[in-house]
């Protein structure tokens, strides 16, 4: 543990030293803050590509090899059963939060913000007409393993794993045990990649930070403080109610799974990113006590399918425009468009600004001017961090919930 706390002291000083970088460019050398941000974020985009750069093989393996080794397949129905179960009641809890609180606290309505131009949300529009159903089945099935690869196309690595993990559960031990094993070795030797890789995360935490404020400055918070006021509000709900229901379930370990898990949360809150602690999470999970094998079937599905934060996002988001631009939905609207969202918003992981794109797609649906992103783009990266953080607790503890029920979650847990 002494080293995760070293780790974690070197993330929060990075924390802050990119504020100040950011603050001092931003106030005393503003005609070099575009240069700057440009520079400085490179450390980011370093650190993303590392992580990005083992994700697919990481999934590939350890989801094949935990449902290989899972040789009695109605265990593999029954976990994933209880998986889905909980993530689309945890959608439609945190869809719900985030329609209930807009609606009451209304801070479209409060801002009077002036309404942007048609072409204002520039690219995000754009991308948002490719969210038809033929998209959506393209982006599920993989046309090939190679090209899933290549782009990082986590729900479709997910598919194609999946079915070569069955296929290879069915076989029988004596065709698939060499097979098995190559992988488990390989899933072993990127989970050691990842702790060299994790030690390049403050230099990222601090050129994401310092980036962001060298061009935006502190005012931003200001002009938005009503809106992130109310959706962090709002995200603290959620986090609440998961909490709570964590507690139910795991009892006082909750807190023990907390601790283990804080340095990815802050790194998923810093970058923005919560594909960019997958690996460190999964390792995180298993000495929390958690059954490997439902590790690896659970968390890459849990990141397709159970994105908390941004489901929330999405729908504070799309009636927030609607509040600014005066438009009154029905109850049984939002309820509709809650539905819309739930469906829409599956396999968005890794996809850049998705839920911007999911946000845009809707509006249209309903008739709310799509520009109205424009309205949310400057401070998508400050809710862009609560988010992503709130998305690797909820996946973090749908793992941890499945293993109880399983009872496969080992009560003393223990360092790898």
């Amino acid at each position: 543990m002494k080293g995760q706390n070293k780790l974690f002291i070197a993330i929060i000083i990075a924390l802050i030293i990119g504020v100040v970088m950011g603050g001092v460019v931003h106030t005393q050398y503003p005609d070099s803050a575009e240069g700057f941000s440009k520079n400085i974020k490179l450390l980011g985009t370093i650190f993303i590509r590392l992580v990005q750069m083992i994700i697919a093989p990481l999934v590939f393996t350890t989801l094949v090899v935990g449902i290989a080794k899972m040789s009695d397949i109605s265990m593999i129905g029954r976990v994933g059963s209880k998986a889905m179960l909980w993530f689309i009641t945890a959608s439609l809890v945190s869809l719900t939060i985030g329609l209930i609180f807009v609606n009451w606290l209304e801070p479209g309505k409060v801002m009077n913000l002036a309404k942007p131009a048609a072409d204002a949300a520039g690219e995000v529009v754009s991308n948002s007409k490719g969210l038809s159903l033929e998209e959506f089945v393209k982006h599920i099935i993989p046309k090939s393993l190679f090209e899933a690869f290549a782009t990082n196309e986590v729900l479709q690595i997910v598919v194609f794993s999946i079915m070569f993990g069955i296929a290879l559960a069915n076989m029988g031990e004596e065709y698939t045990k060499p097979i098995v094993r190559a992988l488990d070795i390989c899933a072993h030797a990127i989970l050691k990649m990842v702790g060299y890789i994790m030690w390049f995360a403050p230099l990222g935490v601090l050129g994401a930070i310092a980036a962001v404020v060298a061009t935006n400055g502190f005012d931003i918070f200001t002009v938005y403080a009503i809106y992130l006021r109310d959706f962090f509000f709002a995200l603290a709900i959620l986090w609440l109610v998961l909490c709570i229901v964590g507690y139910f379930i795991l009892g006082n370990r909750l807190f023990e799974l907390l601790r283990r898990i804080k340095e990815p949360l802050l790194i998923a809150f810093s970058t923005t990113s919560s594909e960019a602690v997958f690996p460190k999470l999964v390792e995180e999970l298993e000495r929390f006590g958690c059954n490997n094998r439902i590790v690896s079937f659970i968390l890459p599905l849990g990141y397709s399918f159970n994105l908390d934060g941004s489901m929330m996002y999405m729908t504070f988001a799309a009636i927030f425009i609607a509040q600014i631009y005066g438009i009154d939905m029905t109850i049984g609207e939002q309820i509709i468009m809650l539905l819309v969202l739930m469906l829409t918003s599956k396999g968005i992981a890794g996809v850049p600004r998705a839920s911007l794109v999911i946000i845009v797609a809707t509006c249209t649906m309903f008739g709310i001017p799509p520009e109205g992103i424009a309205l949310i783009l400057p401070i998508d990266h400050f809710c862009d961090m609560g988010r992503s953080m709130t998305n690797v607790l909820g996946n973090a503890l749908a793992t941890s919930a499945v293993s109880k029920w399983e009872g496969q979650l080992d009560k003393h847990g223990g360092d790898m």
